[in-house]
């Protein structure tokens, strides 16, 4: 735990924060801030700055628990579906270095869902650049390996 982490002090019930679930290595709660109606945030209990840092126990505890949650958002919200954002690093919209995946319950109802995407799906990107980064990264993570 971080002394100084806004995450840390939630989780040790030193800052206020509305709890939705815990378990043995996680904590979830709501965000302050949603981008929909239900959007929470599930965080480890042990901290971790971001997705580069935490220890893939507690990715895949965190990960199992966010999707526990998407499917009681969509059965007891109604939500038409579901996003999980990880934001890694200030420049990708990382505002608090705990790790934490965002569960966003997504609605056709624009009055329940303000978000939007910064992007266009579907707008196709040159195929030589996604050959040439694919491979870059195909043979970096079999090096890695």
């Amino acid at each position: 735990m971080s002394d100084q982490c806004l995450f840390c002090g939630i989780v040790a019930g030193d800052l206020p924060g509305v709890k939705v679930a815990e378990d043995e290595t996680t904590f979830a709660f709501m965000d302050i801030h949603p981008a929909s109606d239900g959007h929470l945030l599930v965080v480890p209990k042990r901290h971790s700055r971001d997705l580069l840092d935490i220890p893939a126990e507690d990715l895949a505890a965190v990960t199992l628990a966010a999707q526990r949650i998407a499917k009681v958002a969509v059965e007891e919200l109604g939500a038409d579906g579901v996003n999980l954002l990880n934001c890694c690093g200030a420049d990708a919209w990382q505002t608090v270095f705990h790790f934490h995946l965002h569960v966003v319950p997504r609605y056709v109802d624009a009055a329940k869902d303000r978000l939007i995407l910064p992007w266009q799906p579907g707008v196709p990107a040159d195929i030589d650049t996604v050959s040439s980064r694919g491979e870059r990264l195909r043979i970096a993570l079999a090096e890695d390996s």
